[in-house]
């Protein structure tokens, strides 16, 4: 009895694991289904192929160190296209007449959104870039009115000369010493300072002979870099939350940040208190837009306390610093790559400089005192009225732009469903996308050539500069979002460019990767190395 008992049970239990492998084998044959019939479905589908549940996220990952060119790939097979992630689906668009709708035409269906919000405002706050609706447009209205000021025009003029000829000096010593040099980490302090001495009237000194490091900038880099990647990772508010890996150091960073902007803003208000004072009726009025916005913020009406002071600073700075840099970075690997564009620009150069001086200094190239007059007198030519006249200059700016722009991928999130001009639906609550740099490389956008480097085709059969389409050429954004730093920018470029082109030629180092960073500025990851030598007059 007892064996017929322990003959059941085995048979019993046999049954029931027979019976486990027929459910596991059913489960998996209908997973196997499913997902097939999902990839069977997108086969005619424009875009990535998604799987269940985690969409493109795999093939995302795979392709972060490449995200630009991942998304001209698809560019090129379709103007618009839909990349499905865990939770959202974001759409990718490249077709100028999709683009004018979601930054113009139906604008206000389109802000930053909550997901752009909460992944930034740890580092720009509620600043002009991170920010919507009234807020938004009151801080506009602020900086906007910054901008067009005479009085910061001319500030800005002169320090941006400044600092372009304290890197001039560095580029000669280079040059007679014969030394190596990286010119993006150069143009990175330069803006750096820059832009703190017009936004801040703070002299940060990092850019100089000894190049020491900055604190202030290292914590900036990091920051930018871990809030660029929150937007591929899923997981950041988990590892935010556990204060592991790169949200430790952005925790670091953000409290560096912190430091230095908060005293810096305390340091500008005792100014103006005191200045403000009856003993100090002599007090010369500070123009940097720090001390103007302090200035606003005394009215009782204002909205700006400590805080959104604080996030304008952020913004100011990560608008002046990285994209400047990026694009003068960009502009010099292009003209060591298109010696006859630098010959162009260099021929322009000498023409400007004959009909603007009064009489042409000669000097000697080895000699740092007369090529220091020599600069100093080239400087005085250069004005905010006076470089418009450098159009294949401005021409080769904005061709770098257009192929390598300072923001090449621009995020909003959509509040309502909507259609596209081409029909393409968008859900609310999803985000869509524009890529100035897959843009700049479309056939369907610039012609045949669009992959190729070539200032001319800025410029009309009269050879005047022709501007294109604003939201065919992206890079300072378009609509109601237009870069309000747009002219500014340009002027330090091109003060900066006119001089290394007048009197520098650059050497690629042999070997040298030169390829991008993924992050929110288009930045090369290895930096740009180069050997400097000077250019004596009339020897291209």
């Amino acid at each position: 009895m007892e064996r017929v008992n322990q003959l059941s049970i085995f048979i019993s239990s046999s049954n029931l694991n027979e019976y486990k492998i027929e459910i596991s084998i059913f489960l998996i044959s209908v997973v196997s289904a499913y997902v097939f019939m999902h990839r069977w479905n997108q086969r005619n589908v424009k875009g990535p192929k998604s799987w269940p549940i985690i969409g493109v996220l795999v093939e995302v990952l795979m392709n972060y160190y490449r995200m630009h060119d991942w998304i001209t790939d698809y560019s090129v097979e379709s103007k618009t296209f839909n990349v499905p992630l865990p939770f959202t689906t974001a759409t990718f668009i490249a077709d100028p007449a999709n683009i004018e709708h979601i930054l113009k035409t139906n604008f206000d269906n389109y802000p930053r959104g909550e997901d752009f919000h909460a992944i930034m405002e740890e580092f720009l706050g509620d600043g002009i870039f991170n920010s919507d609706g009234e807020m938004w447009r009151q801080h506009r209205k602020i900086v906007g009115l910054e901008f067009v000021s005479r009085n910061l025009k001319n500030f800005s003029t002169i320090i941006f000369k400044d600092y372009a000829l304290i890197l001039s000096d560095i580029l000669h010593q280079a040059s007679i010493h014969n030394k190596e040099i990286d010119i993006q980490d150069l143009f990175l302090r330069m803006t750096l300072d820059s832009t703190c001495k017009v936004g801040l009237g703070e002299e940060i000194g990092s850019l100089g002979h000894e190049l020491s490091d900055n604190l202030f900038a290292k914590a900036f880099d990091q920051a930018t870099s871990t809030v660029t990647y929150r937007f591929d990772n899923p997981l950041w508010r988990l590892q935010r939350f556990f204060n592991f890996g790169c949200e430790a150091l952005f925790v670091q960073s953000i409290q560096v940040i912190d430091e230095f902007t908060y005293s810096l803003i305390h340091k500008r208000k005792a100014e103006y208190e005191e200045a403000k004072s009856p003993d100090n009726s002599g007090h010369k009025e500070k123009h940097d837009m720090l001390s103007r916005f302090i200035k606003l913020s005394d009215n009782p009406d204002s909205k700006l306390t400590d805080k959104s002071l604080r996030d304008v600073i952020i913004n100011i700075i990560l608008a002046g610093r990285d994209s400047t840099a990026s694009t003068l970075s960009w502009f010099i690997y292009m003209i060591t790559m298109n010696p006859n564009v630098a010959e162009k620009i260099y021929t322009e150069l000498i023409a400007f400089e004959e009909n603007q001086a009064k009489e042409m200094i000669a000097y000697d190239p080895t000699d740092p005192k007369s090529f220091t007059e020599k600069l100093t007198q080239f400087l005085s030519l250069l004005n905010y009225d006076s470089v418009g006249k450098l159009s294949y200059l401005h021409a080769t700016i904005t061709e770098t732009l257009r192929l390598y722009p300072a923001l090449p991928h621009n995020s909003k999130g959509v509040l309502e469903d909507d259609v596209l001009p081409d029909g393409t639906k968008v859900r609310a609550g999803g985000t869509v996308n524009y890529a100035p740099y897959a843009m700049g490389r479309m056939v369907y956008n610039w012609g045949p050539d669009a992959v190729s480097f070539n200032p001319d085709r800025w410029f009309n059969k009269e050879g005047l500069f022709a501007n294109a389409s604003a939201f065919k050429f992206t890079p300072f954004n378009a609509g109601p979002r237009t870069c309000l730093g747009k002219d500014s920018s340009y002027l330090q470029m091109k003060i900066t460019l006119a001089i290394m082109c007048r009197f520098f030629n650059f050497h690629l180092i042999p070997n040298h990767p030169v390829n991008y960073k993924t992050t929110i500025g288009l930045m090369m990851e290895h930096g740009l190395k180069l050997t400097v030598s000077t250019k004596k007059y009339g020897n291209v």
